[in-house]
């Protein structure tokens, strides 16, 4: 907005201290191209508006506030004089987007000297030049260091998950490859006993109930109930006895497993009604191979099932087959999140999944989501980790108003007061040097604040630690972030 202009005196923008050290020639070059502005109550420039002008205070009370999701917040509130704001970054030209990185509100009347953007470019080129040089390096300095450190962030976590995926696929892999050769066995065998009845004189009609309670067997293999331990017990010691009275003295070896595959005592009564008392051991015998090669398969099953989930959420982790912006539920991103991380996580830690599954999908950055994931999940698995004992990683979503709330809450030690404003900060990090790069929360807070239009923070006392992560509802797909100040 505009304000009321007036005369503007190179005693009083002298007076103040950004510019007490200039010569009287260039208090009125700056008079003469600048100007006193003064400003009702209400807001002077807006966040993310084109940064046209440098305004300096010369009386009043200036409020500075950034967007974070719907909301401005606070961020300064003073009366002192020659506080300053605005086209701060307009001496790098059109070299960065030249926004306002803030709103700028006054509460009472207030004078600002102002300066046109050009003109504050053109004064600092001319009159500062040492300082712009260092000015212009400390800016692309940073910028490039944290670049370079924020990939290298991304690459550690990368090589992190990676190494956790290699691990979880090998286990089920290397299951799947004991089970092919034991069900190789196992084949090779049950072709052995098979050879061994049929020289036996069997009745066409006996051979055909052998091969029927050979089928029932399979399917009961596939049905076989949960027992408890005790249950187990005494009905592996029941068939245990059936066996050896009937002269199989190997019965407590076949017994576990016909009690994994569900078969009982009346099961094995039908097989003696079956064949005669001689080729019973050897007809027990096929039929327990026939089990076996069962449970093996199921655990081939099983173990390339596995597999394929894990595939499935590496894919839905990297979101290299999706729309970079798309409407995602971000229960299947936190899932597959937790999955990719499972190992890293570690026996030590329970997840509990406290999800309300009727919220709606939401529209969200997916990959860029899970990388947010990623770094909370492991601030919280570290935090855990340097406490004795086990802790309790907790993941809940939620509704609050037009936001879908994730958050991740540990039973770590907590963020200490005096550091918790700063947690946030670039670089900033409590872990030991060479261990941390201190941009996992930076990273965090832009991807939820800047590109989602979001809100990240935190609540914290010593075994109760929540970082919240809220997500706008409506679909509208976030604006660029402007450029952040040094």
């Amino acid at each position: 907005m505009s304000g009321q202009v007036m005369p503007c005196s190179p005693a009083e923008i002298g007076s103040l201290f950004l510019f007490e050290k200039l010569s009287a020639d260039q208090l009125g070059t700056l008079c003469s191209e600048g100007r006193v502005e003064r400003f009702e109550p209400g807001p002077v420039y807006t966040e993310g508006e084109p940064a046209t002008c440098f305004y300096v205070m010369v009386e009043g009370t200036v409020v500075l506030s950034r967007r974070v999701g719907g909301d401005d917040v606070e961020v300064t509130r003073t009366s002192q004089r020659g506080v300053y704001a605005g086209a701060m970054q307009a001496y790098l030209g059109d070299r960065v987007r030249q926004a306002y990185n803030n709103s700028m509100r006054v509460t009472e009347p207030s004078r600002f000297f102002v300066l046109p953007a050009d003109t504050f470019a053109r004064v600092m080129s001319e009159w500062f030049p040492m300082a712009v040089h260092l000015l212009e390096g400390l800016f692309f300095g940073s910028k490039s260091t944290q670049a370079a450190i924020g990939q290298r962030e991304r690459l550690l976590a990368l090589g992190s998950l990676s190494a956790g995926l290699t691990h979880e696929l090998n286990n089920p892999a290397a299951a799947a490859v004991r089970a092919t050769a034991s069900l190789r066995e196992r084949v090779a065998k049950m072709r052995h006993k098979l050879a061994v009845i049929s020289e036996a004189p069997f009745s066409p009609e006996a051979l055909k109930g052998l091969i029927e309670i050979q089928e029932r067997t399979a399917e009961l293999v596939a049905k076989a109930p949960a027992l408890s331990p005790l249950e187990t017990a005494d009905r592996e010691d029941a068939l245990t006895d059936w066996l050896e009275d009937r002269g199989m003295d190997q019965g407590w070896q076949l017994a576990p497993t016909f009690v994994q595959a569900g078969l009982d005592i009346d099961w094995l009564e039908q097989v003696a009604a079956t064949v005669d008392e001689e080729i019973l051991p050897n007809a027990v015998g096929w039929l327990n191979y026939t089990v076996e090669t069962e449970l093996l398969m199921n655990e081939i099953e099983d173990s390339t099932t596995r597999i394929s989930h894990l595939v499935d959420a590496a894919k839905q982790y990297s979101q290299l087959d999706r729309a970079p912006y798309r409407v995602a539920d971000v229960h299947e991103l936190l899932d597959s999140t937790l999955l990719m991380l499972s190992a890293k996580i570690g026996p030590r830690i329970t997840v509990v999944k406290d999800y309300d599954r009727t919220l709606p999908n939401v529209p969200a950055y997916p990959a860029e989501l899970n990388q947010v994931w990623t770094n909370l999940i492991d601030n919280a698995v570290a935090a855990m980790n340097g406490t004795e004992g086990h802790g309790t990683l907790t993941v809940r979503t939620a509704r609050e108003n037009e936001h879908l709330l994730v958050e991740f809450g540990d039973t770590g030690p907590g963020v200490a007061p005096e550091i918790r404003d700063r947690i946030f900060d670039p670089f900033f990090t409590t872990k030991p040097v060479g261990e941390g790069t201190g941009l996992g929360l930076d990273i965090s807070w832009r991807i939820v604040v800047n590109k989602h239009h979001g809100t990240l923070q935190v609540e914290s006392v010593p075994g109760d630690t929540r970082f919240q992560v809220l997500l706008p509802l409506t679909p509208a797909e976030p604006d660029p972030a402007p450029e952040e100040p040094v």
